[in-house]
This record gives C-alpha cells, sequence and structure tokens, in this order.
C-alpha cells in the first residue's frame, strides 16, 4: 500500500481523508498516515489521526510519501508545491468512485483532487493541482490550467477555458465558449456569460468584476 499524507487538516482537509477511505473500500491502495499543517500543534489528533508536522517538514520525509492538497486557495497551493523538493514525495491525482468520466480525450494532470458526485464529460484537459469539490460538472472542450479551484456545485459549460489560479465560488455557472483569466476569483452563485480578464473579482448575475488585485 501507499504511504499517503494530507496537506491541510482543516474542513476541506478531512473531507479529502473520506475520498482516501472511498478509494480503499473498493480496493485498498492507500496506508494514511496523517496530516501536514502549519497552524496546528504537531502530534494533535484530528478524527484519531496525528498531526505529523508542518509542510516544511515533508521536505525532510526518508520514505516515499504520496501527497495531496487539502487546500482550497489556487495561490496558496501553488506555494505550497513550490515550497517542497524532496524527491521521496510524489503527487497522486485522486478521485472519489462515485465521480463519471468519460473515456473520450479526457486529460487529467498530477495532484489533482475530485469530490463525489462530480461529473466530467468529454474532449477535457484539466492541469495539475485542480480541485473540484463535491458536485461539480465540466463541459465538452474544456480546459482547465493548474491550481484552478472549483467548490461544490459549480458548473461548467463546453468550450471554456479556465486559466491558472483561478477560484469558482461555491453554486457558480459559466455559460459555454468563455475565458475566465488566470488568478480571478468567481463568487458563490455567479453566472458568468462574459469572458472575464485577469486578477479581478466578479460577482452577480450576470458576474460582472466588482475589484482588481495584484497578480501574486
Amino acid at each position: 500500500m501507499e504511504n499517503i499524507v494530507i496537506i491541510g487538516a482543516g474542513g476541506f482537509g478531512r473531507e479529502v481523508k473520506t475520498i482516501i477511505d472511498a478509494v480503499n473500500k473498493n480496493n485498498a491502495v492507500y496506508s494514511f498516515l496523517g496530516y501536514y499543517d502549519d497552524g496546528l500543534e504537531v502530534g494533535k489528533s484530528i478524527n484519531n489521526f496525528p498531526v505529523l508536522g508542518t509542510v516544511s517538514d515533508l521536505n525532510a520525509v526518508t520514505r516515499k510519501t504520496s501527497v495531496l492538497l487539502g487546500v482550497g486557495d489556487p495561490k496558496i497551493k501553488s506555494k505550497i508545491i513550490a515550497s517542497l523538493d524532496n524527491d521521496y514525495l510524489n503527487f497522486p491525482t485522486i478521485i472519489h468512485p462515485s465521480v463519471c468520466i468519460s473515456d473520450d480525450d479526457v486529460t487529467i494532470a498530477a495532484g489533482c483532487v475530485i469530490c463525489a458526485g462530480s461529473i466530467i464529460t468529454c474532449n477535457i484537459s484539466i492541469g495539475k493541482f485542480v480541485t473540484l469539490n463535491l458536485m461539480c460538472t465540466i463541459g465538452h472542450d474544456t480546459v482547465v490550467e493548474d491550481y484552478a479551484s472549483f467548490m461544490p456545485s459549480v458548473n461548467i459549460s463546453g468550450a471554456v477555458h479556465i486559466e491558472k489560479n483561478v477560484y469558482v465560488g461555491t453554486g457558480a455557472k459559466i455559460i459555454n465558449q468563455l475565458t475566465i483569466g488566470s488568478g480571478t476569483i468567481v463568487g458563490a452563485g455567479a453566472v458568468v456569460s462574459k469572458s472575464l480578464p485577469r486578477n479581478c473579482t466578479a460577482v452577480g448575475i450576470p458576474a460582472k468584476p466588482i475589484k482588481f488585485h495584484e497578480n501574486e
């Protein structure tokens, strides 16, 4: 069995642990060791599993260890991965058994977390360290770049291009043939009917940018 740990012991990190459990029910693949979290005391018990250390402690690991990101913020995900430089670490994609994925030209890169009830149709490319929370849908011919995060019940129509580090809030909908610029935040419940520029926060129906922020 593969030794596996989760970065982040908050709510989403604990939910990622439930995906490991669901995968193991079908076929025992992973041996879960515990969490790494910068904000919690080492040794603290989280649902009967320990906090093993801080994120930087993973650079001192000396046995092969799989690592999942239990973090939703795209910029934090990117910074965490940039801080890790240890050949013993690998970053699998984990997919809940209930997820529906077409066999027709779907590619999913390393480090993704895809939660229960999500649907991924055909001719779709998903980059590294993408998070699809519960009950998300991605339509045909969509491209999702690295580190993007989608909260529960986000619906993405066909031929959408989601650039790097995009965050989409719960229940948002993105109409077909649009582009969401890198670093942009789409608010919960928004309906995106026109393409959005980079590094903005957009809310409402239809979604409109309400502020711009620096690219970090």
